[in-house]
């Protein structure tokens, strides 16, 4: 009972903070103390400057040659692949309408691995987990923007004539990724910022986290929630639960353990990315879909991720 309580409290340390600020978001809404407006400038901020601001400086002051597994960066790929694979095979005997299936795919493997994976890494393992999710989570943002648009490009074939190059030129402008790519050097160089940078940054880097959870629970619609169809529960389940639990199983089995496992567990059950949202949209898929997916695997990691990570803790895994 000791060992339960324990592991309980190690728990509720790790998830309560981030999703507190979740719903804390959702009431500053509703009370109108946030509204459209800065939603959208706030989210913009984080983006651009404060979560590419930290991403950059946890790489950069890490010995990456100490500290970089690439069998762990292998392994996450290739289980997002496989996974992505898999839920192409999955949509075509369950999804219908045709044109909802790349919305699905995309919301049952693209995670949130950003704010939430990122903040509950955070939480769990301070700054010495910080290295290894910044450059997991770089690795990662390729990937999972290249299979969205595979995904969504196979389901709508209209998109199909715009070719590889808009996609290579989003991928070359993402801030995150031009972030990782900059860190790198400075960190196997050992380059010493200048302490006005590093004051600078940090300060930049303290909003992201309160300000990205704030804005996700801001960008809720309970009214997306209430319209669910079959698809999005099936996204939901995808994502949160069947996903997740084999490719944590997998990296079990394969030896991991502690923080390399933690890690990649929080991210596996990362909620669904409101960028994919932004991406339907965009190219002109179901975006009420993919706005109940967000919704449904938000509000709902807040119990699987908890559940989880209070398993492996009980296991004594991390």
């Amino acid at each position: 009972m000791e060992n339960f309580f324990h592991s309980l409290s190690l728990t509720l340390q790790v998830t309560a903070p981030v999703f507190i600020l979740v719903f804390l978001g959702i009431l500053f809404r509703r009370l109108n103390w946030l509204d459209d407006h800065f939603v959208k400038v706030a989210s913009g901020l984080v983006f651009r400057v404060t979560l590419p601001t930290l991403v950059f400086l946890n790489i950069s002051k890490t010995d990456l040659r100490q500290s970089l597994d690439p069998g762990v960066l292998l392994y996450a790929s290739v289980a997002t692949l496989i996974g992505f694979f898999f839920l192409i095979w999955l949509a075509k005997k369950i999804i219908y309408p045709k044109e909802d299936r790349g919305v699905f795919i995309q919301g049952s493997f693209r995670g949130n691995q950003g704010i939430i994976g990122l903040a509950l890494a955070a939480n769990q393992f301070g700054e010495a987990g910080l290295p290894l999710a910044s450059i997991l989570l770089g690795c990662l943002i390729i990937i999972y923007n290249i299979l969205s648009v595979i995904a969504l490009n196979m389901s709508m074939p209209g998109r199909a004539e715009a070719g590889w190059r808009p996609i290579l030129i989003d991928i070359a402008k993402n801030p995150l990724i031009f972030s990782v790519v900059a860190a790198i050097p400075v960190s196997l160089l050992n380059i010493e910022l200048p302490e006005i940078v590093l004051k600078t940054g940090h300060y930049f880097s303290g909003l992201t986290l309160p300000l990205a959870l704030l804005c996700i629970g801001a960008s809720l619609s309970l009214k997306s929630l209430r319209a669910s169809s079959i698809a999005s529960w099936n996204a939901t389940a995808m994502k949160l639960a069947i996903l997740p639990l084999i490719m944590t199983f997998g990296a079990w089995l394969l030896g991991w353990t502690g923080q390399t496992l933690g890690i990649l567990f929080l991210y596996f059950a990362s909620p669904t990315a409101a960028g994919s949202f932004v991406m339907v949209k965009a190219m002109g898929g179901n975006d009420k879909l993919a706005a109940n997916i967000v919704a449904l695997t938000t509000v709902g990691s807040t119990l699987t991720i908890t559940l989880g990570v209070f398993i492996l803790h009980w296991l004594k895994l991390v």
